[in-house]
């Protein structure tokens, strides 16, 4: 058995993998055969087919065409999961936190059938609302996920109006206060990763003007790196969190708010997941604004690699 080689197949493979969020399933972006051809070039010989068994054992799935492709292909997609992945383990060589962040999907709260199934006394079923129809006095929550790569543990806020960039802000800082500080007290820097779009997007203006308040607020230096546009898959939060929540409630109807942060906080996995969620009462407005002015106040410096998607937020000086 050689045992440089499995270390030295994660390492190829992380980059490249993605993952479903509804499903503890991995697959990976590049073929068996190159893959082959770069461990045997590093000195550990092996075929293809033994690569594909490996994998699977690493828990990897055998996928065919899907509806994955959420747009067309960036010329520098991979050269930016390359890029994401240097930085990340730049960051966890320093001792310095990574975290992935995302929203996901929004859930009717309420007796409404949830996917899946779930054991029950033979001929107990759990009985729930035939429609879907919303339930003003409960309405919809917004799950917001903030998932610590190196330590593998996640927290989730979970909103009650407006996914907004306000919103997935206060979510950080509120990782930062019940789990963040505690496991790195030393932290001065802070990389994020997120997808491109949505309430963290790269073109949002009000998230990076959040972010700044909360670099002058923490002290810390922000790194932020977005996938390409179409690669929400790639997102570290889809498949080492996301799918176990949702794995975790499968068949059993959100009926309260405290159903659900119960059922997220109860998310466990064999490798070790722990997870942490709370409740956020506040109502976050949709659609603010943020002038010219206040972009140029911000101490932003892009990247020298596609600097819209890889920026640094510094503390200002008071």
């Amino acid at each position: 058995v050689d045992p440089g080689l499995i270390p030295e197949l994660k390492r190829l493979v992380e980059p490249v993998t993605l993952g479903d969020p509804e499903r503890a399933l991995l697959w990976v972006s590049k073929s068996m055969d190159k893959l082959a051809d770069a461990l045997t070039a590093l000195g550990h010989p092996i075929s293809a087919d033994t690569v594909a068994k490996e994998l699977v054992k690493l828990g990897y799935s055998r996928q065919h065409n899907r509806k994955a492709d959420e747009g067309s292909r960036h010329p520098d997609r991979n050269a930016q999961f390359e890029h994401i992945n240097s930085q990340v383990l730049a960051a966890q060589a320093q001792g310095q936190p990574v975290i992935s962040v995302d929203t996901k999907k929004k859930e009717l709260v309420g007796n409404y059938r949830n996917a899946g199934s779930d054991y029950r006394p033979k001929g107990e079923p759990i009985r729930v609302k035939v429609h879907d129809f919303e339930a003003k006095e409960l309405g919809k929550v917004v799950p917001y996920g903030v998932y610590d790569v190196t330590d593998n543990t996640g927290f989730v806020s979970l909103g009650i109006t407006a996914d907004t960039a306000q919103f997935a802000v206060q979510s950080i800082r509120c990782w930062l206060d019940r789990m963040g500080r505690e496991r790195y007290p030393h932290a001065h820097e802070l990389t994020i990763t997120a997808d491109c779009g949505g309430s963290n997007g790269a073109r949002v203006r009000l998230w990076k003007v959040e972010l700044q308040k909360l670099a002058d607020e923490t002290g810390l230096t922000l790194h932020v790196h977005h996938y390409p546009p179409g690669t929400s898959k790639w997102n570290k939060i889809e498949h080492r969190l996301f799918c176990h929540i949702t794995q975790n409630w499968r068949g059993r109807p959100l009926e309260s708010r405290l159903a659900v942060v119960e059922l997220i906080g109860a998310t466990t996995t064999r490798t070790g997941l722990k997870v942490d969620c709370v409740l956020d009462t506040r109502t976050y407005e949709k659609g603010l604004r943020v002038s010219d002015a206040e972009m140029a106040s911000l101490d932003i410096i892009g990247d020298t690699f596609h600097p819209e998607w890889n920026y640094t937020i510094r503390p200002r000086k008071s």
